[in-house]
């Protein structure tokens, strides 16, 4: 919902309000650091307890414990955004169209339903960890849902600025908060008396969640500094471009994360269990899967961007500015997600120092080189910059982590896992691209017919990935092969 809708945002607010609206996702990543890593603590603290290592009661003084400090930690963060909002309106961003007033006015509705989304990481951690995905999956599309068609039906008929906008983000997100939190209790086996408030709970998982917090200031800055510096670097316009590429990129992220939020605490009870044999088969079914899904869409993007964002966008001269950025962005989402699952080996090995470690000198590396780059070269430096990134995590994280863990899969890794499904998607991608685009004198006319092509060809690079992945292709053939057999009996 996310991504269909920006057209629309975009026609109705206008660009530069957009690009406050990209500033809102901004938001909601910087809280992350706020988090404390007690939401991913939470998530295998809970996937713990389903595996018999914790009692009920505790899990539940944890939970509430951890409810009340994220509570805190939201109500002031949206204070001190509310405190800064006529500062940033005036002195930071580079508005042109939107009047200063009405930008503080949107950036402190913006902190209220920045804090609340916070709070919900909370409960969709510990719905996660009880392994419920499905539950989860039912009320964030439903919300979703009334979060996008919701806010489309208000700025046609009520109101068209980012006030109405974002107010009809925070109804929605109490909406939420309140339907996550009674699934959460729901889910959760009866105790002999209600959770409450322990520091001896919160002592208990410390450790791990000073780890998860050092990942998470770092991430934040890794993925989160491009916007901070561009919405002071860049005009308005500029940024509500890049955001643009990036919602599109970051769909990846989107389209993969289901995956993950099965595969985490899973992941924590073969470890657990010591089950080896199992960790192992699960870890490079994951990362098939990723290069397979997530592989063959961001190839699409990067091949075939401009017709992804004309048929998106129906906007020529807006796809023809974004396209170089959500290329190089779409490369670098993708080369960000395969590390996925050699981060959730990390994690569930509880071996939190190496990325720490890795995410330090990336840092030290990147703010420089935005700050050089950007104003010389505008946005498509940072998209360069965060090509190269994530460039290095691949080659130089994943080889260090297999020194430690799994240290006899590393090359199955690269080759089977990785480079194989996304070299035989890559290919008939090339292919495609060449027999649409060449063929037709470099443009697709109309609307059906490039969503057609789109469909045409991100399904044939979806089954070239599929078929060039062992472990997905034979999973695939047993499903074949079951349905078959079902339709014959």
């Amino acid at each position: 919902m996310g991504v269909m809708f920006v057209p629309v945002y975009i026609r109705y607010l206008g660009i530069e309000a957009y690009g406050v609206i990209g500033l809102f996702a901004t938001l909601q990543g910087m809280l992350v650091i706020l988090d404390l890593g007690m939401t991913p603590t939470l998530t295998r603290e809970i996937a713990r307890f389903t595996g018999g290592e914790r009692d009920v009661v505790g899990v539940r003084d944890l939970l509430r414990s951890v409810e009340i400090v994220a509570a805190i930690v939201g109500i002031v963060a949206a204070l001190i955004i509310w405190a800064a909002s006529g500062w940033l309106s005036h002195s930071w961003l580079r508005a042109q169209s939107i009047p200063p007033a009405e930008l503080a006015r949107a950036l402190t509705v913006m902190g209220i339903v920045a804090a609340l989304r916070f709070v919900e990481g909370i409960f969709r951690g510990a719905i996660l960890g009880l392994h419920r995905q499905i539950t989860y999956n039912a009320i964030a599309a439903t919300m979703a849902t009334l979060r996008g068609v919701g806010a489309i039906i208000v700025l046609a008929n009520m109101s068209r600025t980012l006030d109405a906008f974002f107010v009809w983000q925070g109804i929605v997100s109490i909406l939420t908060l309140s339907a996550l939190a009674a699934a959460t209790y729901a889910a959760l086996p009866r105790a002999d008396r209600s959770g409450r408030f322990s520091l001896d709970a919160l002592k208990s998982i410390w450790r791990f969640a000073a780890g998860m917090l050092g990942i998470s200031l770092l991430a934040l800055m890794l993925t989160q500094i491009d916007k901070i510096l561009l919405s002071r670097l860049l005009s308005l316009a500029a940024l509500g471009h890049y955001m643009l590429a990036t919602v599109a990129a970051g769909s990846l992220e989107t389209m993969v994360a289901p995956l993950f939020q099965a595969v985490t605490p899973r992941m924590s009870r073969l470890h657990a269990a010591n089950d080896e044999a199992g960790f192992v088969t699960l870890y490079h079914a994951g990362s098939q899967l990723v290069a397979v899904t997530a592989g063959a869409a961001g190839i699409v993007l990067i091949g075939f961007a401009d017709l992804v964002l004309t048929a998106w966008t129906s906007d020529l001269a807006l796809s023809a500015q974004v396209t170089p950025i959500l290329q190089l962005l779409s490369l670098g989402y993708l080369l960000n997600v395969l590390m996925w699952m050699p981060y959730q080996a990390q994690l569930a090995n509880r071996w939190t120092s190496l990325m720490l470690r890795i995410n330090l000198v990336a840092v030290l590396l990147l703010i420089p080189a935005l700050l050089w780059a950007v104003p010389r070269f505008g946005a498509i430096s940072a998209a360069l910059v965060w090509v190269m990134l994530n460039a290095g995590y691949i080659f130089i994280g994943v080889h260090l982590m297999h020194r430690r863990i799994l240290p006899h899969e590393k090359w199955r890794w690269y080759w089977q896992d990785t480079v194989v499904p996304l070299a035989c998607a890559g290919a008939v991608v090339a292919l495609l691209r060449w027999i649409f685009i060449s063929q037709a004198d470099g443009r697709i006319d109309g609307k059906a017919t490039q969503i057609g092509v789109l469909i045409g060809v991100s399904t044939s690079a979806l089954v070239a990935a599929a078929l060039a992945a062992p472990l997905v292709r034979a999973h695939g053939l047993r499903l074949i092969t079951a349905r078959l057999s079902a339709q014959r009996g």
